[in-house]
């Protein structure tokens, strides 16, 4: 009898440890079992084009690697590439929206009204966008953050090193004062921006020094981009400075065909280019900080302070816009062009040098600006 009744109650001790044993400890009230972390919150890129641009993109890529390295006990990270065909941006929105991602980030114009329409549709979600800035009058953007850059002052500082370098004793300049710009669209006004910026650092460092500047008429026409820098360096250029997204590769190559200086844009496009030739003249380039901006605004969402629902414009001040400062820059670059550059920076930031927009600039404005420059 004895024996029956501890049959029994071992078989009673086995069917409650099935049933909790194994399955860890009890549900609290909030649905996560007692004693384990709360989900960790999902932050989804999508990205307009691909990875491996040496721009824009591998900058956000960076960002969200980073934030997998260092905050990889909060989020869980998901990148996507959303190819070329405009077609398809909203329904991958939507699809990322419609999955299991807490913060969605994407970037620049193409899309901004995307993402304004997609927003609204699903006001649970929040939404990053960088490079833009969203129309908070279109209806209910209280869940979206849109940061841009001020890549003026990025250029500015960029056209103090090119003035700067073509009158000094760097082996590849020559004598004539001459530098360059190349841009993407001349309807974009972010890359406008860069071309008043530059201009204007150029002619803050060196009035006398001439600025050609050319458009390629495209974000990805490389072989236009090359084309166009070949012509600059041809005419007198020994520095140039590339504004042209993916197309910017093409100038790069120029340079270094022609062993003349280039300044890249976006990320410090030098380490993309580590152990070959062109790293040699690539002398700096003018940083967005994309993929800092990136990790510091999800970081400042997981602690409840991003101010979803506003814009918010980003420049040297809060360290996302910046000179590239790496080996290339520290060993090619004379300590006296390096001394006016950070001369140049400090007073910017002191507010003591204003550079002008071509946000809301009339367009005679910026075309004199332009041809004034030449």
């Amino acid at each position: 009898m004895k024996k029956k009744l501890l049959s029994t109650v071992a078989l009673v001790t086995m069917v409650a440890t099935m049933l909790f044993g194994c399955g860890g400890a009890p549900a609290d009230d909030s649905g996560n079992n007692g004693g384990t972390s709360a989900d960790k919150v999902k932050v989804s890129l999508l990205v307009t084009g691909s990875f491996g641009d040496k721009a824009f993109n591998d900058s956000a890529q960076a960002g969200m690697k980073r934030l997998e390295s260092e905050l990889g006990d909060k989020v869980e990270i998901e990148m996507i590439e959303l190819g070329t065909d405009k077609t398809k941006f909203e329904g991958s929105l939507l699809d990322a929206s419609e999955s299991d991602a807490d913060i969605i980030v994407t970037g620049l114009w193409e899309m901004k009204e995307i993402t304004e329409k997609v927003a609204q549709e699903f006001p649970e979600k929040k939404y990053i966008i960088f490079d833009t800035d969203i129309d908070y009058a279109a209806g209910d953007l209280s869940n979206v953050y849109s940061m841009s850059y001020k890549q003026n002052e990025g250029a500015f500082l960029a056209g103090v090193l090119a003035a700067s370098a073509t009158s000094s004793d760097m082996e590849h300049a020559n004598a004539e004062k001459v530098i360059g710009f190349v841009g993407a669209k001349d309807t974009s006004a972010v890359i406008n921006d860069s071309a008043v910026g530059f201009i204007q650092g150029a002619k803050f460092a060196d009035p006398d020094v001439k600025v050609l500047v050319s458009y390629v008429g495209s974000f990805v026409d490389s072989a236009t981009a090359k084309e166009l820098a070949l012509t600059q360096y041809d005419s007198g250029a020994d520095v140039v400075f590339v504004a042209a997204g993916p197309a910017s590769v093409g100038a790069i190559e120029a340079a270094a065909e022609n062993q003349k200086y280039i300044i890249g844009v976006d990320s410090d496009q030098a380490m993309a280019y580590e152990g070959k030739d062109e790293v040699n003249y690539i002398i700096s380039s003018a940083i967005k900080g994309v993929g800092d901006s990136i990790f510091n605004a999800v970081n400042r969402s997981l602690n409840g302070n991003l101010p979803y629902g506003e814009h918010e414009n980003l420049g040297l001040e809060d360290g996302v816009v910046a000179l590239a400062d790496n080996n290339i820059y520290q060993s090619v670059v004379p300590e006296a062009v390096r001394n006016v550059v950070n001369d140049a920076k400090e007073k910017l930031i002191a507010g003591e040098v204003t550079v002008d927009t071509a946000y809301g600039m009339e367009d005679s404005v910026l075309k004199s600006i332009i041809n004034n420059a030449k």
